[in-house]
């Protein structure tokens, strides 16, 4: 019986005739025969990250790799192989394969769950890919690339019952918690407004207009994929595709996973939104081939009456590297987190022993990747699900729009629609695929 699916059926019956060791979570003592196999797509930074701490829990196994580019996947191909060489050794471990083609891994039926750290254009397509194949997925954050993708992935993961972990660590991290309870709990008051607080975005002199010589192994269609193929440079490959919106969102996109993220953690809005987005201030670069806003402020109201700024340009404490981090402001005080660091109005309130109220926020232990692993043996959801991970990214892809536009965009969080605007609504649900690709 194929694991996940009896991970699913012991989950039913209260004494199943035969368990595998992994579902018992015997820890170092289980057998590589029955750990769950694991495949990782897009074998970058990220990526390779994810896997390595993945791979800490010894009910994982991981047995393929993929990657357009031959380096990347060799890289990471070798390094499993490295990992696991007294199973290889013993017989227990068949060695990892690399491939060209991420189907390769969601179509097989010799892998249990898949990590997609690829850039954004490919997050949904090779997530669908997993989950209609029957896998539990960790997907980096943003969770996808379009709006309209996020929706398709998070109703997709529901119809599976997969076991779905977005790459937004912060929510596994002490000070994140503690911040979202004081809020949960009301210790600041009602909330009058939240300062969401993001990185600068990049610029480049290079016009890109001139394709250079593509890399030995490097598969640059598949590379593109659904979106359009540039001229190559290699300075819009690896880490900066993010700075070109075919591939990327920017800084806005590429870090509202985090900070918005744990925004709507306190303001108890996982599962909801803003009912106004308005994009304002946006500066794009006057040259060169990235074409990310520099600069860029997106103010989203909410039915309870708070704001929500999330900019580029807030200072959010006095001390240098203030302006990342996530600020809720309310009538009787404030809380302020970033990495590394948590300050409130009443410094008690941030204290691991202080008791925040009855409201408590999902504790998790043993770290984000951790979580995924215990997920898919437990059966119960993950901090980050996929409908949580594209909440939080919903109002940097309306503000998009609303740039495009110039102007503020009402929406209905529960139907997830624009209101009254027929054009705003198409080019948010808009997807257009390049080729054969499909949602």
């Amino acid at each position: 019986m194929k694991r996940r699916n009896f991970i699913k059926s012991s989950a039913v019956f209260a004494a199943p005739t035969i368990v595998p060791s992994y579902v018992l979570g015997q820890g170092d003592k289980v057998a590589p025969s029955n750990r769950i196999t694991l495949g990782l797509i897009g074998c970058g930074g990220q990526g390779n990250g994810d896997m390595r701490n993945i791979m800490n829990s010894a009910e994982i196994q991981t047995i393929a790799v993929c990657d357009p580019d031959k380096g990347r996947r060799e890289g990471a191909k070798n390094g499993v192989e490295k990992r696991y060489a007294e199973d290889k050794a013993s017989g227990t471990f068949k060695g990892c394969k690399a491939y060209n083609d991420f189907r390769e891994i969601t179509e097989s039926k010799d892998v249990d769950a898949v990590i997609v750290g690829t850039p954004d254009h490919w997050h949904a397509i090779a997530t669908l890919s997993a989950l209609r194949n029957g896998k539990d997925v960790y997907c980096e954050k943003p969770i996808t690339h379009l709006f309209a993708e996020g929706q398709a992935v998070y109703k997709e993961s529901a119809k599976q019952k997969a076991i779905f972990q977005v790459g937004s660590q912060q929510r596994s991290d002490t000070r994140f918690r503690i911040a979202a309870e004081i809020v949960m709990n009301g210790l600041i008051g009602k909330v009058k407004e939240v300062q969401v607080g993001l990185p600068t975005g990049k610029s480049t002199d290079i016009d890109g207009k001139t394709a250079q010589p593509i890399p030995d192994g490097l598969d640059y269609d598949l590379w593109c994929g659904p979106s359009r193929m540039l001229p190559f440079h290699p300075k819009r490959l690896h880490w900066d595709w993010r700075w070109c919106l075919d591939y990327g969102g920017g800084q806005l996109m590429d870090w509202i996973g985090h900070h918005n993220d744990i925004a709507h953690w306190g303001l108890g809005m996982d599962k909801s939104g803003p009912i106004k987005v308005e994009a304002k201030g946006f500066r794009y670069p006057m040259k060169g081939m990235y074409d990310n806003p520099i600069d860029y402020e997106v103010i989203s109201t909410y039915e309870p009456g708070y704001t929500i700024s999330i900019s580029n340009r807030h200072k959010m404490v006095e001390r240098k590297g203030s302006n990342m981090g996530t600020k809720w402001i309310g009538e009787d005080g404030w809380v302020y987190v970033t990495r590394g660091y948590i300050e409130a109005s009443n410094p008690e309130w941030i204290r691991e022993s202080f008791d925040r109220g009855p409201k408590k926020a999902y504790k998790v232990k043993g770290g984000h990747h951790r979580n995924w692993v215990e997920g898919i043996l437990t059966r119960k959801d993950c901090i980050c699900t996929a409908e949580t991970g594209h909440r939080s990214a919903t109002p940097g892809h309306i503000a998009y729009v609303s740039d495009k536009l110039g102007r503020a965009i009402q929406w209905d969080p529960k139907a997830e629609k624009v209101i009254g605007d027929d054009e705003a609504e198409k080019l948010l649900k808009t997807v257009n695929y390049r080729g054969d690709w499909k949602l």
